[in-house]
């Protein structure tokens, strides 16, 4: 059901109505002797897709309608809206490698592990509705690419379970160009209707109001209107940007910081906002021949026209054996960006570094809410250069894809910016983003100065208080991290409700 805010303190709170809190709402509220409000800065269009926005529902674009700012650039992005980033990103999903579940178990206790978090990985793949890119939606680019890269000897995998370097298409939650996201999986009518759930749309989380080692309310501001909602646990899912904004308008990260902006510390954890990574990429346009653009013309006619629907994943010399620190994305339709005449498209390749080395952090400007937070992702400043190094070994993997005969007739490099002349520059002018941050609340071993979190996502010092979304995520993993993500509020979702 649906309410305004009120004093009458429910068990759970949940704070961000995004990826994570949809699942915490749903999973919590299947106790029906316990009650759960969600929280949402953004709108809530209901349970009935119909009722959506049509830019929202749009598998085939990404919508900037409902996000915190709209003049910023994109990785700064924020979603706010029910269902969060599910709602406004390319609805892919991937799950990585071994190793990087390993290094999370050692941190958060066998539950992160690989064995750990797979029934929570398959529930969230049949929640989510996630398959494979149905034939049809694979352009002649995509498919040319795919083969080239058999060619070089890479396999076809499973994009959306354990495995290791190879090629093939993600997981999608998008069916039949309707983007499938986390509110209609996790929030349909028969949930909404608990009488022990409530959705609070509309409301901004300030603050929480810290005494005694626990979380007393959270400040919440509703069409003006403040207000402190209570209850006996707190779960806050903002995300990678929202959470540490909380945390510190709260007090609670680097004392020297908060009382440089204004705010009173009431515990002193350093990590808080620190350990931002994003995966960082730089995109080699290609000039699409005319067979080429007829070809997705006439996709674009039937309506099957996606401008990315297979990858490369690919190790680098710095990569732990059986994992992959790179993805290739070949790239073939309208411009995200901007517009090209009808009948003419963009085509290339995204080369993106999946487990970068270089750290960034969120800072707050102010105290004040409605001010976003100053976000700084430090692309390629690791001081070994190694970031660098994997992006440049990627630009000369799409060097060696494009001498195979299946892509001769597509596409032309576009002189001046082919991959070789891309990797011969400052690489820094040419960077854009996946749009995958994560780690700025980050869970860690009890001697770990910098942890903000341990692996039941409490966090220290504060009795009753767990962060739950990406920004838990200690590093990145070489992968989409949406698919993680879901599995760990499942997960986490589990250990709050023991």
């Amino acid at each position: 059901m649906t309410g305004t805010p009120d004093r009458a303190g429910p068990d759970v709170l949940v704070l961000g109505g995004g990826v994570a809190g949809c699942v915490l709402a749903a999973r919590l509220s299947e106790d029906p002797g316990r009650t759960v409000r969600l929280v949402e800065a953004g709108p809530d269009y209901g349970p009935h897709r119909h009722d959506w926005p049509d830019q929202v529902r749009n598998a085939r674009a990404l919508p900037r309608s409902d996000v915190w700012e709209r003049n910023t650039p994109v990785h700064r992005i924020r979603a706010r809206i029910l269902g969060g980033s599910s709602c406004i990103n390319g609805a892919w999903n991937t799950w990585p490698p071994g190793p990087d579940l390993d290094a999370w178990a050692r941190l958060g206790g066998p539950r992160w592990s690989e064995e750990g978090l797979e029934p929570y990985r398959l529930r969230a793949i049949e929640r989510m509705r996630l398959h494979a890119v149905p034939d049809h939606e694979i352009s002649a680019w995509s498919r040319g690419v795919v083969t080239a890269a058999a060619e070089l000897g890479y396999r076809e995998v499973d994009m959306g379970a354990p495995g290791g370097p190879g090629h093939g298409t993600p997981l999608l939650n998008a069916l039949d160009g309707l983007r499938w996201n986390a509110a209609f999986a996790y929030l349909d009518e028969e949930v909404r209707a608990r009488p022990n759930l409530t959705v609070l749309a509309g409301t901004t989380v300030d603050r929480l109001d810290i005494a005694d080692g626990r979380v007393r309310g959270v400040v919440v501001e509703t069409d003006g209107r403040r207000e402190t909602l209570v209850a006996d646990e707190y779960l806050l899912a903002c995300g990678t940007f929202g959470s540490p904004a909380v945390l510190l308008r709260s007090g609670i990260g680097p004392a020297a910081h908060l009382e440089a902006v204004g705010v009173r510390p009431t515990v002193d954890l350093p990590g808080v906002g620190e350990n931002l990574v994003d995966q960082p990429g730089a995109f080699v346009p290609m000039a699409p021949t005319d067979e080429l653009n007829a070809s997705l013309a006439a996709k674009e006619a039937t309506g099957d026209l996606y401008v990315n629907r297979t990858l490369v994943r690919a190790a680098s010399e710095y990569c732990t054996d059986g994992s992959w620190d790179l993805h290739i994305v070949p790239t073939a339709g309208p411009p995200l960006f901007g517009k090209l005449p009808p009948g003419q498209y963009e085509a290339g390749f995204s080369v993106l570094v999946m487990k970068p080395a270089s750290r960034g952090r969120v800072r707050l400007r102010s105290a004040d809410p409605a001010e976003a937070p100053e976000i700084d992702p430090a692309f390629l400043t690791d001081p070994e250069g190694r970031d660098a190094a994997v992006l440049r070994t990627g630009l000369g993997l799409v060097e060696r894809l494009l001498e195979s005969p299946a892509l001769k007739g597509l596409a032309a490099a576009v002189p001046g910016q082919s991959a070789a002349e891309l990797a011969g520059r400052d690489l820094r002018g040419r960077l854009g983003t996946y749009w995958h941050p994560v780690g700025t609340c980050a869970m860690g071993a009890e001697d770990d100065p910098t942890a903000v979190a341990d692996g039941g996502g409490r966090v220290r010092g504060v009795s009753n208080l767990r962060v739950v979304d990406a920004s838990l995520l200690p590093t990145v993993p070489a992968a989409n991290p949406q698919l993680p993500v879901l599995a760990v509020a499942e997960m986490l979702a589990d250990v709050v409700g023991a």
